[in-house]
């Protein structure tokens, strides 16, 4: 009868490869694992019943899928997750997507492989195409483990999630700058094409056409949530000297750009230009920079995720939780502008 370490030779790799193909525990190429498979199919092996009984085992590790590990946000909901983790005896592996499809559909494989408890996902893309919802889809079942989503919403996948209150913060954003007693009013938005930035969008329009402000397409900047979009954007903005009253900002990193075209033209929020951001940062405050912002308690919502996944984990067969964080607007003077 063929062995474990006949199938190593014959393969030219480790026993310990061998046996991660056979367990599904760990990471194996997809050409040794086919390699591997047609071995063990030609010379019909059969692993013993303690090798099956392994392979069917989970571990008490919890996976965590984040677009932008970089990003501040995303360090405090991980912030939220871990403090869950750590009361409940769990172990926790993260992996960082740097918003691709590709590293996105390479972390799940992997997290299958590892036969995790449970996910908690933050998309890279938004899955408006039914065929990549449909791939992601088949991916998260084959992961047979609960799924939490994450600051996201994807059409054709009924899962628990969290998720923000993205048009009411940006609603309350503009509606601060209009009853500071802006009448021109600009926006840095989002990548477009995902949901939760034209939720944020959407959020200014209606706010706009709610006080019958009129919208002005050359204030309308389409960004895609980066810094060094927002820096060039508004940048453009100030040197051909056409300036709105205020300006609405769709995440911190818009934020951070705009501040810096800013402050490289000797302007002041609250003085030349009148300001309100979407997102906390925490640096602003250190600093003592008086910014007006709305924002959410973003460790609280990895905290939540954490709590979905934990009782998903333990009652599989509940109703499906959509969890809403709610906004809070903080005003310092910068939705102002001096007249």
């Amino acid at each position: 009868m063929i062995t474990i370490t006949d199938i190593a030779a014959l393969a030219g790799v480790s026993k310990s490869t061998v046996s991660r193909v056979l367990t599904g525990a760990g990471y194996v190429n997809d050409e040794t694992r086919e390699k591997i498979e047609k071995i063990i199919k030609e010379y019909g092996y059969q692993p013993s019943e303690s090798a099956r009984s392994l392979s069917k085992k989970t571990t008490n590790t919890i996976g965590v899928v984040v677009p932008e590990i970089d990003n501040s946000f995303y360090s405090e909901v991980l912030n939220g997750i871990g403090q869950i983790v750590d009361e409940n005896n769990y172990n926790i592996i993260y992996f960082n997507t740097n918003n691709s499809i590709v590293k996105e559909e390479k972390a799940l494989q992997m997290l299958k492989a590892q036969r995790v408890r449970g996910v908690i996902l933050a998309a890279a893309v938004d899955y408006s195409e039914p065929e990549a919802t449909e791939n992601l889809k088949q991916l998260l079942e084959k992961i047979n483990a609960p799924v939490v989503l994450l600051d996201r919403e994807i059409d054709g996948i009924n899962l628990d999630k969290v998720v923000y209150d993205n048009f009411g913060s940006a609603f309350a954003a503009t509606e601060a700058l209009i009853k500071a007693g802006n009448k021109t009013i600009g926006i840095i938005t989002g990548d477009l094409n995902l949901k939760h930035a034209r939720d944020r969008y959407e959020g200014y329009l209606q706010a706009m056409n709610r006080y019958q402000i009129p919208i002005i397409e050359k204030y309308i900047m389409h960004g895609d949530f980066m810094t060094e979009t927002a820096y060039s954007l508004a940048g453009k903005m100030y040197d051909r000297g056409d300036i709105p009253d205020g300006i609405v900002s769709c995440n911190n990193r818009t934020t951070l750009g705009f501040l810096r075209a800013t402050r490289e033209r000797n302007m002041k929020l609250g003085r030349e230009i009148a300001f309100v951001g979407i997102d906390h940062i925490d640096v602003l405050d250190i600093i003592d920079y008086k910014y007006s912002y709305v924002s959410r308690d973003t460790v609280e919502m990895g905290r939540i995720a954490m709590e979905l996944l934990i009782e998903r984990i333990r009652n599989p067969k509940k109703y499906r939780t959509v969890k809403i964080v709610p906004y809070e607007l903080f005003l310092k003077g910068a939705e102002k502008k001096m007249r």
